[in-house]
């Protein structure tokens, strides 16, 4: 066990480290401000919620000017002076809300249900889920908002012992909302961090299985894909161990698998995943659940992408692509994530068609002509 200051309980890897830290790393003018925060941890969350909230307010300025917050009717956060952010599906005036009031509502919720025993119901998942997504709209929140929201989830829960029942959830959040930031390096650290505390504490498979699927994801954006497919092949291979192939988490799982599977440029064995799992997705989550539309990008991209793909494979691609593009705009809205990122994918795909077109055109062409003497 390392050394920790004798105030504010900061903990040390020895003597040396602490001293170092006391005259040249400015302990000794943040000792008290982190004893009066409750600790290291507690200080640091509260520091980052902040900073994050300052960024997500100055993100979503425009978009929220001459506008108030849908839950305390107040364009500035009476005790905070915090503005607005607005990063979901909603429409009209409904989607404006401080960080702030949208934490305080869902820290209630989650009280009266631990109050109420009923943490692993789904009436307590049905609450817990509004740290990530919107009441109103139901659609989860992104970019920078679920990052500020994420810290405010952590700064809520990092007291708690390392056995309590929040904060292994809490902790997937805040990781999540990092990486909803970009801040990916960040987002892995917390969540390998998550993994390691899950298996000392003997988390049941089960919620091991979510930890390792969110690691991977990030492994993925940081470009260690070969770890992130590895993983990936296991969480799915779970999945249907433990809830079957129709089951939301198997699809999620298969999703990301399928993911993986294209990033490596393992095409075919891409699309005869999403061939299998596409249909199930439309019967069980219908045709404008996040992960249908996922799957049906993935498809047309590795359609695209194979370097065996005929020019009836780009034209399903594009149909493929045009067709899931504005049930993405209607569910999302234009500006999230999925929905910029297929309608790009739109363009691209027909660049690529017409790119075709024109070759085949040509190819036929020379054909025809006669040879030359």
């Amino acid at each position: 066990m390392g050394k920790k200051c004798g105030r504010c309980s900061t903990r040390y890897c020895g003597p040396a480290c602490q001293k170092q830290h006391w005259e040249e790393g400015g302990h000794d003018k943040l000792c008290k401000k982190i004893k009066k925060a409750g600790g290291a941890e507690q200080y640091n969350a509260n520091k980052k919620y902040a900073e994050a909230v300052t960024v997500a307010v100055e993100k979503c300025a425009d978009d929220t000017k001459g506008q108030t917050c849908f839950i305390c009717t107040q364009a500035l956060h009476w005790k905070t002076k915090e503005g607005l952010v607005r990063m979901c599906a909603c429409r009209g005036t409904a989607g404006f809300a401080h960080v702030s009031c949208l934490a305080e509502q869902v820290k209630i919720l989650v009280a009266e249900a631990e109050e109420n025993n009923l943490i692993g119901t789904e009436r307590f998942d049905e609450r817990w889920a509004r740290w990530h997504t919107c009441g109103l709209c139901e659609q989860q929140y992104h970019g920078v908002v679920a990052c500020a929201l994420g810290w405010a989830c952590w700064k809520t829960y990092v007291g708690r012992p390392e056995t309590d029942q929040l904060r292994m959830p809490a902790m997937s959040l805040l990781a999540n909302g990092l990486s909803a930031a970009k801040h990916l390096e960040d987002s892995v650290s917390v969540m390998e961090a998550e993994l390691s505390m899950a298996r000392r504490n003997r988390t049941s498979e089960e919620r091991i299985l979510i930890t390792q699927s969110n690691l991977a994801n990030a492994y993925g954006l940081i470009g260690r894909r070969q770890e992130a497919l590895r993983i990936r092949a296991a969480v799915y291979s779970g999945e249907l161990k433990f809830h079957g192939e129709e089951n939301e988490r198997t699809l999620t799982a298969a999703n990301n698998y399928a993911s993986s599977l294209k990033n490596l440029s393992h095409f075919g064995d891409a699309k005869a995943l999403i061939r299998r799992t596409v249909p199930l997705a439309r019967r069980v989550l219908g045709e404008g659940h996040s992960i249908t539309l996922k799957m049906r990008k993935i498809y047309a991209i590795a359609l695209c992408k194979d370097n065996t793909a005929t020019l009836d494979d780009l034209r399903e691609a594009v149909t493929t692509l045009e067709d899931i593009a504005p049930t993405a705009r209607r569910v999302f809205g234009g500006a999230h994530p999925l929905t910029v990122g297929i309608e790009n994918d739109v363009r691209e795909a027909l660049n690529l068609l017409s790119a075709r077109e024109e070759f085949d055109v040509c190819e036929a062409v020379a054909a025809m002509a006669p040879p030359s003497a």
